[in-house]
């Protein structure tokens, strides 16, 4: 296998380039996203591209499919099964299992970095720019930004509650959309929620934030905070249990996975079942089909089952 080199391809000067098609290790710089499919394969949105795993090697599709090279920071599979997969610089690309069909800004797309992807319950897509949310039927683009209320528009994550309403994490304020009209999003004391990395609703309806200001829950009530750590990505595996990234700058900085202890959280303090200590920031966080959770890492992606963290070529 080649080794990677830093370079400079298209507009994105710190895509990660290799040489190899396949190789036995994956990707090895930061690994924003992973997914595995109805068929099994896992998927890496990596800054080596799109990424693949089929149980035996995996393969770097940038180069055997010629896709533009840039940076590809999240991944969703659809509910037939196609894989979407949106870049920073590139746009949006829809994978059917055989070939790659590229979305830019010539398509309508509102902005060509995509930090985030959503399918709601009508199937339409919810796709999160830089320059605000595109939202596409399969024909075409509907684009909401600051004209329509969005006035933060680099969204950063979307979530579809089970009211049908849209809570949206940027990096100014974030809001909830209820029908048309953008709301921002306030805390019991009257702040604004400042970037907001990361959103879910978990199993039994409540909306969880994390971001610059800590890990938060909204019941349907009020919003509570559990943590006042930097909350980069949050996830809920099939236990229910709650999975946060954090981190903290002092006295240095660390990055931890921890399992939110929903029970026992008090709102001003730090609180967890389970703390991981991982070497370097993690970005996404997924499940397969075994019940192992994956992690995805500045350093690549890490599996973990249970009892003990796996490289990807163990």
């Amino acid at each position: 296998m080649d080794g990677p080199i830093l370079g400079a391809w298209d507009a994105d000067p710190y895509f990660i380039e290799t040489q190899a098609i396949e190789n036995e290790i994956g990707p090895t710089s930061i690994t924003r996203n992973i997914l595995q499919d109805r068929t099994g394969r896992m998927w890496f949105a990596s800054w080596e591209g799109i990424m693949s795993y089929d149980g035996t090697k995996f393969t770097n599709h940038m180069n055997r499919d010629g896709l533009r090279r840039y940076h590809t920071f999240c991944v969703l599979e659809d509910r037939d099964g196609v894989l979407w997969f949106g870049t920073i610089g590139a746009g949006l690309y829809r994978f059917d299992g055989e070939s790659f069909q590229n979305f830019a800004t010539w398509d309508g797309l509102a902005n060509d970095r995509v930090g985030c992807i959503l399918q709601d319950s009508k199937g339409v897509l919810w796709i999160g720019t830089q320059e605000g949310i595109s939202c596409f039927d399969g024909e075409s683009f509907r684009n909401y930004t600051a004209l329509d209320g969005l006035l933060s528009g680099d969204v950063n994550a979307i979530v579809e509650d089970r009211a049908g309403r849209m809570w949206i994490g940027t990096r100014g304020d974030s809001y909830v959309l209820d029908g048309q009209t953008f709301t921002p999003i306030t805390n019991g004391a009257g702040l604004t929620f400042q970037n907001i990395r990361t959103v879910i609703e978990d199993d039994a309806g409540n909306i969880w934030f994390g971001g610059n200001d800590g890990l938060w829950r909204f019941d349907g009530k009020e919003y509570k905070q559990f943590s006042k750590r930097f909350t980069g990505y949050l996830f809920q595996d099939r236990n229910g249990q709650i999975w946060a990234s954090a981190s903290t700058s002092n006295p240095i900085y660390v990055m931890s996975i921890y399992q939110v202890d929903v029970e026992n959280a008090q709102a001003d303090g730090e609180h967890y079942v389970t703390m991981l200590d991982l070497p370097g920031q993690v970005f996404g966080i997924t499940q397969d089909a075994k019940g192992d959770l994956w992690f995805g890492t500045q350093n690549g992606a890490l599996r973990f089952d249970g009892e003990f963290f796996h490289g990807l070529a163990d």
